[in-house]
């Protein structure tokens, strides 16, 4: 079990021994692997693409300190509700490595599947980490490599350039500059799902990351109708679930990036940082709370002021 295998390189936190989770459906996980960041603060080398990210003259080691309690924070608050989270320690030189857009994990034909990804960002990069890959393929025996295309100027940036349909092997791809259109394709090809590909444009130029744009879950999907150049998306996700649409001004707070994850009871919940809840109306309000009862809410506000990402972002489901 992969919660065992991680013992020498990272913290578990398990309430109590809460047994491993199997819903029926595999849209979501009961266990969720997060990095403490060490080094945080607002990465230069992603600012061109990002338009959520700020900085200013904040000393970095405060930015870090915040950062640091805002994640235990958020780590705490899963555990509450009964989510079992691997937490493994961030690197120096690495501001963005609490996001880990370099992996994910998968069920396979062996168990389970690791894939591996490129990244556009050069420090971005360096967070892929050759002792968490050695861990991973005790468990994951079939391992995809597609960090290779780095070398090329190509980037495919994991469930943050992808939007997962699990249930119904649907990806959903933002173009920009970290979702290559090639990568995406192949990526469906060699995992059986069925690409959907579509524009945003906000503030300019597109969204980073389609899990901004949007969030999937097993009876529900959020999604940023405002950006979106045509509505095709929206008619895509309406013929499969119930959807709930929000404006630019509530992506910008960060209700898209938002994760189904499954409790100790086998109770699916919402995360959605504070900062995006707040931003919905009391509509948006209670068509989420007929499908959720329970709302995780983490506030993040240096995490998401400073890194551009949120709740999504820090979270890679366990499968």
């Amino acid at each position: 079990m992969i919660e065992n295998i991680f013992k020498n390189l990272c913290l578990i936190y398990d309430p109590k021994a809460v047994p491993m989770i199997h819903d029926n459906s595999p849209q979501s996980s009961n266990h969720i692997m997060m990095m403490e960041p060490v080094d945080f603060y607002a990465n230069p080398e992603t600012m061109a693409s990002n338009s959520y990210q700020h900085e200013d003259n904040k000393d970095h080691a405060l930015i870090q300190k915040q950062a640091l309690q805002e994640f235990r924070d958020m780590r705490d608050l899963l555990v509450s509700y009964g989510v079992m989270v691997t937490t493994i320690q961030g690197q120096a030189g690495c501001p963005d490595d609490l996001f880990p857009n370099w992996l994910s994990t998968h069920h396979g034909d062996m168990g389970g599947r690791l894939i591996l990804y490129p990244m556009l960002a050069p420090n971005r990069q360096r967070e892929r980490r050759q002792d968490i890959i050695d861990v991973l393929r005790r468990t994951y025996k079939d391992v995809q490599d597609f960090s290779l295309h780095e070398q090329h100027g190509k980037a495919l940036e994991a469930t943050g350039a992808m939007c997962l349909d699990r249930v119904n092997k649907i990806s959903y791809q933002v173009r920009s500059t970290r979702s290559h259109d090639d990568l995406a394709q192949i990526w469906c090809d060699m995992n059986g799902y069925k690409l959907i590909r579509f524009d945003t444009e906000y503030k300019g130029k597109p969204v980073y990351h389609a899990d901004v744009v949007m969030w999937i879950g097993t009876e529900l999907a959020g999604v940023c109708s405002e950006c979106l150049v045509k509505d095709d998306v929206v008619k895509h996700l309406k013929v499969r679930r119930d959807i709930v649409e929000f404006s630019n001004a509530q992506m910008a707070a960060f209700c898209g990036n938002s994760l189904e994850v499954i409790g100790a009871s086998g109770e699916r919940m919402l995360v959605m940082s504070d900062a995006g809840y707040n931003t919905l109306n009391d509509t948006q309000k209670s068509k989420i709370g007929q499908c959720y009862k329970t709302i995780i809410r983490p506030e993040i506000p240096t995490i998401e002021y400073y890194g551009g990402g949120s709740a999504r972002c820090m979270m890679v489901e366990m499968f």
